[in-house]
């Protein structure tokens, strides 16, 4: 695969990490399709076992998504802004902080969006709370699937 299929690749499930934060559009569907894209054009056994373990993520990941809380984001009293924020900082704290960085970029950009919104320490964290409890679980988990299977691409194609 050559170096700009694999930049295209690499845009697709940057799209598809994206869409996971944007209601109505289908992030995991995406991410799983860049996958398959290479696992297709490079057909080595280590690509395709990327793809079964993406594929068996994604499925576990939506077969327990009705145990999750329901995305209720009007009830968390946040602007969308601050939800996109969280949700791009939990992108780039995956990769700064390997794992945990999601959560940890998660909701401190949404608590600093908050206290800067509403002015206090208090009002701030109690609007991470609500968040968390309306939005942040099942966005989180979602993002948190998505992440690995990205994780897991990138680390195959910088080793090999």
């Amino acid at each position: 695969m050559s170096v700009w299929q694999l930049v295209a690749v690499g845009l697709v499930m940057l799209l598809g990490l994206v869409g996971v934060l944007v209601p109505g559009v289908p992030g995991q569907a995406i991410v799983w399709a860049a996958v398959l894209w290479w696992a297709l054009t490079d057909t080595t056994p280590v690509a395709w076992g990327v793809l079964i373990g993406a594929t068996a993520l994604l499925l576990l990941n939506q077969a327990l998504k009705p145990l999750l809380p329901s995305r209720r984001r009007g009830e968390s009293g946040a602007p969308r802004g601050t939800l996109m924020l969280g949700g791009l900082a939990g992108i780039v704290g995956f990769f700064v902080v390997p794992v945990v960085g999601c959560v940890l970029g998660y909701v401190g950009a949404v608590y600093s969006a908050e206290r800067l919104r509403l002015g206090s320490h208090a009002a701030g964290w109690s609007s991470v709370r609500s968040v968390i409890r309306a939005t942040g679980v099942s966005v989180l988990v979602e993002l948190f699937a998505c992440l690995l299977v990205t994780g897991a691409w990138l680390g195959t194609v910088i080793r090999g």
